[in-house]
């Protein structure tokens, strides 16, 4: 265990948890929403420090990041746990683990160790993934400066819920966020168990901070699939940058929601029109290679730039960044 940051002593030893926007308020004994934040004698610790549940070498792609050090690898980590309860989450073995059961499983890694394997794995970047690495901040900070010093970079794939405190902490160490725009403020509510606006101000404030920000949307029939929607959140985002991709992704039955349908092509190619029409420069579908939606296009002259099938890069037609075809320079870290 390691002692907690971001939190405040209240009366009759309980305390505040602010590391994200869900402020928990623990009594003694107590876990807050994610499971993995104890309150022990009126002092908050992380019962997940260096306990790592999955490590995996990916595509960067797969995060999904399209315009940041394209058709490199990622040294990916995580540790159970998550400040949300979406019904449908992919990883909910790991990620619900602690309301279910009271051990905290997971091999037991230092920072060093961590920057390490991604050195020996040839990855450009590590990235925090799998479930919310918010949860697991103390952690997933001292992996983040020793990667810096190495030269390797940092990612998180986050629902965005972090507390300001912490988008402030982190930023000069964080090279790039992918974000999920889940839902409207009912999706959010009944959903996840959390609330909308502190996601959009934090992809407001990260990219305001300099942070490189991709934003996914899992399209789910029925519950946040109408045009009004989708459009709503392509104004948002165009509101902040066009160039801000967006990645609108195929969802299938899975965990407590396997009573929604497979998202339907047609149904992806719709949102994607609709981002493109509301301005947004590069918008992607996602989980259904082959169909197009995972290449990117010059918005200028139209060009194909980077031809992908699911996480692979096939074809190439840029260089320093820019479209072969007409020159435009094409929004990125890392590009080709």
């Amino acid at each position: 265990m390691k002692e907690a940051q971001f939190y405040e002593k209240l009366e009759d030893k309980k305390v505040q948890c602010n590391l994200c926007n869900h402020h928990c308020i623990i009594s003694k004994s107590g876990r807050g929403v994610c499971g993995v934040r104890e309150n022990i004698e009126g002092v908050l610790y992380s019962l997940v420090y260096g306990k790592i549940i999955a490590f995996h070498v990916d595509p960067i792609e797969k995060k999904p990041l399209f315009h940041f050090y394209p058709g490199t690898v990622s040294y990916s980590i995580a540790t159970i746990g998550c400040n949300f309860r979406c019904l449908h989450c992919q990883n909910y073995s790991i990620s619900q683990y602690p309301r279910l059961y009271k051990d905290i499983p997971g091999e037991d890694f230092t920072a060093e160790d961590v920057v390490k394997e991604a050195i020996a794995s040839s990855c450009k970047s590590i990235s925090y993934t799998y479930t919310e690495p918010t949860i697991f901040f103390e952690f997933a900070y001292d992996c983040m400066v020793l990667a810096h010093k190495n030269g390797i970079k940092n990612v998180w794939v986050s629902n965005g819920y972090m507390s300001e405190e912490v988008v402030k902490t982190i930023y000069p160490y964080l090279d790039a966020i992918n974000v999920d725009l889940k839902g409207d403020e009912d999706f959010y509510k009944k959903i996840c168990g959390a609330k909308l606006e502190p996601v959009k101000k934090n992809i407001k404030l990260l990219k305001e901070l300099g942070v490189w920000v991709e934003v996914t949307t899992l399209v789910i029939p029925d519950l946040n699939d109408s045009e009004e929607f989708l459009k709503e959140i392509a104004r948002f985002l165009f509101s902040i940058d066009p160039s801000i991709p967006w990645h609108v992704t195929q969802f299938y039955p899975t965990f407590q929601l396997l009573n929604k349908p497979r998202t339907p092509v047609e149904s992806l190619k719709k949102a994607r029109d609709i981002g493109l029409k509301e301005g947004l420069k590069f918008v992607y579908t996602g989980n259904i290679p082959g169909e197009g939606g995972e290449n990117t296009y010059c918005p200028n002259c139209k060009n194909l730039v980077l031809e992908r099938f699911g996480f692979f890069i096939n074809k190439v037609n840029m260089k320093g960044s820019r479209c072969l075809n007409c020159g435009t320079l094409i929004e990125g870290i890392g590009l080709p």
